[in-house]
């Protein structure tokens, strides 16, 4: 923490803190910002207009001007564009001198290394640094001024004569049109253009004359004061003072957009709680490197019916709810957690709302999945690497844009990602020069320059589209959305009342006529993570409000005479777990279809169930009349259950039935399970008791296992569970934003330290300069801290602590004893003890200076 305001101030001009600052900065106030890198230091504000809008704005417009609307935009959002750069630490000083911070001005600046986006090239007295005196006074010449003394004076002059409007335009009306024609190809960028040693007599006429000047051989420049006279003053080509709009696709009625979300948030519940039971006895092994493989990945796609990717996402989202982790063993696999069990206990719109709720903040990224990283490793479902910090911001504000539109309508991808875009630009997506080539200034038009990739809707594809891209997505998957549009219960999700729309981040400015939408966004309109409390409140009121629309679940089905079941609905938990262990699951949506098959019921009778359990359950169960067909297929298969016993002996299988045991014998597909007989019903088996079972019921017959005391084993899947795991925490963008009651002991301090640097000394003895610690010998140092107590006077201290590091302090001093002295630290406003060897030095303050 920075002891003093010149700490604060030094820290907050380091390139890291002024790099993070202009990545906070929205569209309007980076291009601010780049103007005023390229205006004179300091800058008054009417300068900076006119480089923002034109010199016409900058030199004001009279009474009976009709005001161009465009220039009225700059005007009206500059001053919010001014405030924002001096709420980051990037502008300082009153209107009437601007200065941009000198890392921030280093950065931006144009330069042949890192030109500005702006297109400018460098002024005349940069551009002419290196030439010679002589020169320098042929162009003078040329262009008819004086003569004068020396290059600086001569340089002044021409400068002042680029920037002399009438001065200028004359002396461009005597330029020939080729000349012309070059000037206009460099005009907005880039400036550099390359001549060769007998340039033309048009470039001739130009190079002499200093509308062009040399900066390498072969290269020429157009100088900024030059540029910036044939583009009117301005500093960019387009300026964008206010957000773009987000433009709707569609309208739906509310009643409509809620019931779509609430279906597919039905869906979401269905698919998570299909993947976990099908990893419910463990899951997919666990990479050497961390995650799923491809393989399992494409499997469980497979079994969830959906695309990879769609996979990826589900996977990723019980990861990060909690429900899904490794079991640590050492054959380590996924598997669900006991937080799993909890979850599937709760209400629908409950478990929906954490799922929701644990999308909204995680900042794992399964989009990225399949990509690869750094180092060429690709990167893999649960596994490392998929965090990107910028996730749950964007997810927030792609979400609050959907809240501002009008209830039911969905908007454009490509207006929300440009939207986005202008809120935070990225510097990789600026229009960057520096990978430009210098265009021919012999002959033919400009070459095409080169662009960052593009995304759709024609903005830079970098991260932050393509989160809001997944963003999209995602939310409708999750039934945030429902046809593009903000749910209500998804509108709930984000904090905000229903019907709200989410401008409460736009700033009112005085005097802005613009309509709502065109209202300047502040410095940082991406939200912090929302704390837990404010996110859990908002999910229970999402929950409550989905409750209603999701479907009743059912305690019936429809038997058909096909051997399938149709559930119209959900079901209850009960009817439903059972129903998968009696039948196989053969195609969902609105209504899912179950088929009854000899194995299905084998395996319901497997686990404890007889047959007049099963008739029950489906005569309770059904609106139809149990199907004659699937009464004998029970009955059937019940009679040849455990007509077989199999034990351990290595193996043994016993029947009443000795023709039977023959029969087995007699079968080629017995062979390998290395049978033999030791009674008349009675078999041996080299095989173990399971690999007989699953023999003997490939080869058709429905034997049952037993166990040492002859009793019929059920042989229930017992669920297999993770030790008990947390969720993964979100990876922060930076530190964690501090509270009120940081931010109040940081300023105390802050204050506290100011004091004990400012705070005045006494003049007797030697004056100690300013910024440096008192030095003082120890017998003089016991001696003034003495005198202190009795008197209750405070006094200047420097203190070096156990890691080397020197301040200075403030202190009152209450006990010396021991080689210690206990006082007030004013500096950090509380009672510290200080060791008297690690004081430099005591010096007096002067009176009431506390």
């Amino acid at each position: 923490m920075p002891t003093d305001l010149t700490q604060l101030a030094t820290r907050a001009g380091t390139r890291a803190s002024v790099v993070r600052a202009l990545e906070r900065l929205d569209r309007f106030a980076l291009q601010s910002a780049q103007a005023l890198a390229v205006a004179s230091d300091p800058a008054p504000y009417d300068e900076l207009l006119g480089l923002m809008a034109g010199s016409e704005a900058g030199a004001g417009a009279t009474a009976d001007d009709t005001p161009d609307p465009a220039v009225a935009a700059v005007g009206a959002a500059l001053p919010h564009a001014v405030r924002t750069l001096r709420d980051q630490a990037l502008v300082w000083g009153p209107d009437s001198r601007l200065r941009l911070v000198r890392t921030a001005r280093e950065l931006l600046a144009p330069s042949p290394q890192h030109p500005s986006p702006t297109g400018l090239g460098p002024t005349v007295g940069e551009a002419t640094a290196g030439m010679s005196p002589g020169r320098v006074q042929e162009i003078v010449t040329a262009v008819g001024l004086p003569r004068t003394h020396d290059s600086v004076s001569a340089v002044a002059s021409l400068s002042g004569l680029f920037t002399d409007g009438p001065r200028m335009a004359a002396l461009l009306g005597t330029a020939p049109a080729e000349a012309l024609d070059v000037l206009t190809r460099l005009v907005w960028g880039p400036p550099y253009g390359q001549v060769t040693a007998n340039p033309a007599p048009h470039l001739r006429w130009l190079l002499d004359r200093g509308l062009l000047l040399p900066t390498a051989p072969g290269t020429v420049v157009i100088p900024r004061e030059v540029a910036l006279h044939l583009r009117a003053g301005r500093a960019h080509r387009t300026v964008e003072p206010v957000p773009p709009a987000v433009e709707a696709a569609g309208a739906h009625r509310p009643q409509v957009v809620d019931a779509t979300a609430a279906g597919q948030a039905y869906t979401a519940l269905a698919t998570m709680e299909e993947l976990l039971k099908d990893w419910d006895e463990g899951g997919p092994a666990v990479l050497r490197a961390g995650g799923l493989s491809v393989r399992d990945l494409k499997r469980t796609a497979v079994a969830l019916d959906v695309p990879e990717p769609v996979a990826a996402f589900w996977v990723e989202l019980a990861y990060a709810a909690g429900l899904l982790a490794s079991d640590g063993e050492a054959d380590e696999r996924y598997a669900a957690t006991p937080a799993y069990d909890a979850w599937l206990e709760l209400p629908p719109a409950e478990r929906w709302a954490g799922l929701a709720s644990a999308w909204l903040a995680a900042t794992r990224t399964p989009g990225v999945v399949g990509e690869r990283d750094a180092k060429e490793r690709t990167l893999s479902a649960l596994g490392p690497g998929l965090d990107r910090s910028a996730a749950p911001e964007v997810r927030h504000r792609v979400l609050t844009l959907l809240a501002g539109l009008p209830e039911g309508t969905s908007p454009t991808p490509d207006s929300v990602l440009a939207r986005l875009h202008w809120e935070r630009p990225t510097r990789a997506a600026q229009p960057s020069q520096a990978a430009q080539p210098p265009v021919r200034a012999e002959q033919g038009p400009a070459p095409k320059q080169g662009r960052a990739p593009q995304a759709q809707g024609g903005q830079p594809d970098d991260l932050r589209a393509r989160l809001a891209r997944w963003t999209l997505a995602e939310a409708e998957s999750l039934g945030i959305t429902g046809r593009g549009a903000l749910s209500s219960h998804g509108r709930a999700l984000l904090g905000l009342p229903p019907g709200t729309a989410a401008t409460a981040d736009l700033p009112e400015t005085p005097g802005d006529k613009l309509p709502a939408h065109h209202v300047p966004t502040p410095a940082a309109p991406f939200p912090s993570p929302v704390p837990v409390v404010e996110r859990t409140v908002a999910a229970a009121r999402a929950a409550r409000l989905l409750a209603p629309l999701l479907p009743e679940p059912l305690d019936h089905v429809l038997l058909q005479a096909d051997l399938t079941a149709v559930a119209p609905g959900p079901l209850r938990r009960p009817l439903a777990d059972m129903l998968g262990v009696v039948a196989d699951v053969e195609s969902k949506g609105g209504a899912t279809v179950y088929r009854f098959t000899p194995g299905s019921v084998r395996r319901a009778l497997d686990a404890g169930q007889t047959a007049s359990d099963l008739h029950d359950f489906l005569n309770a169960h059904s609106r139809t009349p149990v199907p004659q067909p699937l009464a004998y297929l029970i009955d059937d298969v019940a009679r040849r259950h455990g007509h077989l016993r199999i034990g351990a002996a290595s193996a043994y299988v016993r029947c009443d039935d000795d023709a039977m045991l023959s029969e087995i014998l007699a079968d080629k597909r017995s062979q390998g399970l290395g049978l033999r007989r030791l009674a008349p019903t009675v078999l041996a088996a080299q095989a173990d008791p399971a690999a007989l079972l699953e023999g003997l019921r490939a080869m058709g017959y429905a034997p049952a296992a037993e166990s040492a005391e002859g009793d019929v084993l059920i042989t229930r899947a017992l669920a297999h569970r993770t030790p008990a795991r947390t969720a993964p925490e979100p990876v922060p963008d930076g530190p964690p934003a501090p509270d009120d009651t940081l931010l109040a002991a940081a300023i105390r301090a802050i204050r506290a330290g100011d004091l004990a640097s400012t705070a005045p000394r006494r003049t007797s003895g030697t004056p100690v300069p300013s910024g440096t610690l008192p030095r003082t010998s120890s017998a003089e140092t016991l001696a003034t801290m003495q005198a202190a107590v009795l008197t209750g006077e405070a006094l200047w201290i420097g203190y070096v602590n156990a890691e080397g590091s020197a301040s200075q302090r403030v202190i009152a001093p209450v006990r010396v004893e021991g080689g210690f002295v206990t006082a007030y630290d004013h500096t950090a406003d509380e009672v510290r003890t200080f060791p008297l060897h690690r004081i430099t030095g005591v010096a007096e303050l002067a009176d009431d200076s506390i």
